[in-house]
Parts: C-alpha cells; structure tokens; sequence
C-alpha cells in the first residue's frame, strides 16, 4: 500500500479518535441520535463550503448519487447511531476494538466485487491488527468480567452497517474516478441528515435544533469542534484513503483508531497505559510493518 495511503488512513483515525472523546461525552447526557444528527450537520456545512470554493463539479447518473445516499442513510446514519450508543455503553477504546473484524468482511467483499487479492503480507497485516483487538478485549474482560453484550452487539451492528456503506462508497468511485472525495461526502451527509428527518416527522421528535440551542457557549464549541475532528476531517482523509486503497488494508488500518482513542483515554483519566496497550502497539506495529513493507 503506497504511504500516502497509509498517511490518510492513519490521519482519518486520529481524528476520529479525538472526536469519538466528544461523541461518547454528548451521546452520554444528550443521546446518541442528536449527537449524530450534530456532527452529521456539520460537516455538511463544512463539505458544502469546501465543494462550492475548491471542488470541479463532475456530474453522475442518478444511480450513483442514489448510491451515495443510502450510504450515508445506512452508514452515517443508521451505523452511526448504533456507533455512538456503543460510546456511551463501553467508551470509545472499547468499541472501536469491534472494528477490528471489519477487516474480514471488507477483504471478502473486495475480493469478490473489485477483484482485489490478499497476498502473504496483507493476511498477516489483518491478523496482527485482530490480535491487537483481542489483547484489548482480554484487558476489558479481566477488569470487568463481562463482555458487554449489548454494547457489543450495538457495535457489532454499526461496523456491520458502516462496512456496507463503505463497499457502496467504494463502487461509486469505481465507475467515476474523477469524482471528489468531497462531494461524496457532503451527499452521503444528506443521506445521513434525511434518516433524522424520517424519524422526527413520523416515529419520534427528536427537537433535534432546540437541544442545540439550549446547550452552553461552551459546549456548543466542543460539539463544533468534536463534529470537525470526527466527522468532517476525518471523512475527507477516509475518502482520499479510500478511493484509491486495498479494501482490507485499509480497514486494518482503521484499529489504529482504537490505540488512538485509548491513549487519548489515558491522558483523560491520568492514568499510564498498562501492559495490555503496550503489547496492542507492539501488534499494531507489527501489522504495519507487514503491511508496507
């Protein structure tokens, strides 16, 4: 995988992972649907700007834009809603670790759609970076002696939905190559955005504008500034990554957003990293290693 790819990989989970510390806090007091309609909303602000400033418009067919959105009604959306609600149950560190099986799904859905193979090094890559998964599940599991089930199942439910959207993501830019990253983004954010709508006008009203209003100076700022790390900058460099890497490795990649988000919860918490990190990292850089070299 070429390190430009790998540089935009890394750079997407790293804000991820900062703005997952702001997701988890907000889905906590407020609820994970606002906190996702927030940050969705957001970075449609910011994608829109960015798209009518510094984007050549390239034009689809309407397959495709409806492609689009469903990824971002079922991704963003719906994937995201389980996502935060795993947040607020296990933390960020924990949840993440889920991800570490999307590896699988994503290496057999490129295999068989894009005709993308997984030599030698690739497969060890995914297994070091599943073994950073476990050592952090086995950490969890001696502190607590619970799995979590319904957290994990939460997360479960969005990686699963999130890995769909990706593939669909994936395909789009198959068939159009010359189409932004960008664009792509501000329309599966509508996609998004319009799930919220559903559920307000014929489920539940969510006041999702109100909430907003009612918040502090203060915390409207950490709500802008976690939607801009976690969704907006780390969508654009995810969709660069994407356009142009292996699905699996890419997806590999995607655990580092796990060591990330538990360091950021040790500074949190003042608390040195235990072992159990440390041999994480150590599976970590043993993944990457395989991976680029």
């Amino acid at each position: 995988m070429e390190l430009s790819v790998v540089v935009l990989a890394l750079s997407a989970n790293l804000c991820f992972a900062l703005g997952s510390q702001f997701f988890a806090h907000y889905s906590r007091t407020i609820g994970s649907m606002w906190m996702n309609w927030a940050k969705a909303s957001i970075a449609l602000i910011c994608f829109t700007i960015y798209c009518l400033f510094f984007v050549d418009h390239v034009t689809l067919s309407m397959k495709n834009y409806s492609l689009l959105l469903i990824s971002g009604f079922v991704a963003l959306g719906g994937g995201d809603i389980f996502l935060l609600k795993a947040f607020s149950d296990l933390g960020p560190g924990r949840t993440l670790m889920i991800f570490g099986f999307q590896p699988l799904i994503l290496s057999t859905a490129g295999y068989y759609l894009f005709n993308q193979t997984i030599d030698t090094s690739k497969f060890w890559a995914i297994a070091f970076f599943i073994i950073c998964l476990f050592i952090f599940s086995l950490e969890k599991f001696k502190q607590e002696r619970s799995w979590n089930l319904k957290g994990s199942l939460f997360a479960l439910l969005g990686m699963g939905l999130d890995a769909f959207g990706i593939i669909i993501t994936r395909s789009v830019f198959d068939s159009n190559p010359s189409f932004s990253p960008m664009e792509g983004n501000a329309i599966r954010c509508v996609g998004a955005i319009f799930l919220f709508v559903i559920i307000t006008k014929f489920f539940k009203p969510l006041n999702l504008i109100q909430k907003f209003k009612d918040l502090s100076k203060r915390d409207k700022g950490f709500v802008i500034l976690g939607s801009l790390l976690g969704t907006f900058l780390s969508l654009t460099f995810y969709l660069n990554a994407l356009k142009l890497a292996h699905l699996g490795s890419l997806s590999g990649i995607a655990i580092t957003g796990t060591i990330f988000a538990s360091i950021f919860e040790c500074f949190y918490h003042k608390k040195f990293p235990s072992r159990y990190l440390i041999g994480a990292f150590i599976s970590f850089m043993l993944g990457m290693k395989f991976l680029l070299f």
